[in-house]
């Protein structure tokens, strides 16, 4: 298997897995069996659903000729991946950095009561409508240019 591992960072060991084994046309039960292992077992990990573990990941380096370490190193970038994507939904959520927000835009209602989520089509709207460049910036990064095209193009 000769994959430069920073095309494939972030991907869940298993669909690397899945993959392999259709390239050397093996059945998926019978290759689990072959490790010792429950075909359930190897089909949630294929499938995302399950983690790699390292006794796992040994057999199956072994058995199909794979350097060492090479699922682990996947499955600790793919939870790299996931965790960064949990903190930036967390962040996400609390609300944008109010101090680069003029309080004029803002001129009737408190900003530190506003329910950022359930009234971002007003916001977004106010701000590319009133805002300077840092506002808008800062508006973006908050909630995604996904979803300020989509208010902005409706």
């Amino acid at each position: 298997m000769k994959t430069d591992i920073n095309t494939i960072k972030g991907i869940h060991p298993g669909f690397v897995l899945e993959r392999e084994l259709e390239k050397r046309q093996l059945r998926k039960g019978q290759f689990a069996l072959s490790l010792g292992e429950f075909p359930q077992t190897l089909t949630a990990i294929t499938k995302g659903k399950r983690k790699m573990n390292t006794a796992l990941a040994l057999k199956i380096e072994n058995l199909l000729g794979i350097e060492e370490g090479y699922f682990m190193v996947l499955q600790v970038y793919y939870d790299i991946e996931l965790e960064k994507k949990k903190q930036h939904k967390t962040q996400k959520n609390i609300s944008p950095n109010i101090e680069l927000l003029r309080p004029i835009l803002f001129w009737d209602t408190d900003m530190n009561k506003i329910d950022w989520q359930k009234q971002k089509r007003a916001i977004i709207k106010r701000i590319f409508e009133r805002g300077n460049d840092m506002e808008k910036n800062e508006i973006t990064r908050f909630y995604g240019t996904e979803t300020i095209n989509s208010i902005l193009n409706n």
